[in-house]
């Protein structure tokens, strides 16, 4: 579980590096990343104030690209 938490993270930060582009994996990355947020936010109140950065968000923000064929 580690390793693939670790991946999506290096996922996201090879896209926001501009070492990889963003494609259905870091929508992906982003949606796992996001879940495991929202499980620790549901831990306790402690951690409601975490976020994601404005880098991140913005990221989340965008549309991946949709292969058509």
């Amino acid at each position: 579980m580690i390793g693939t938490d670790s991946n999506h993270c290096r996922i996201v930060a090879d896209c926001l590096a501009g070492r990889r582009e963003v494609d259905e994996h870091t929508s992906d990355a982003l949606a796992a990343l996001g879940e495991k947020l929202e499980h620790l936010r549901g831990l306790d109140s402690i951690f409601a104030g975490v976020e994601f950065s404005a880098h991140v968000e913005k990221l989340r923000s965008r549309k991946a690209p949709i292969a058509v064929g």
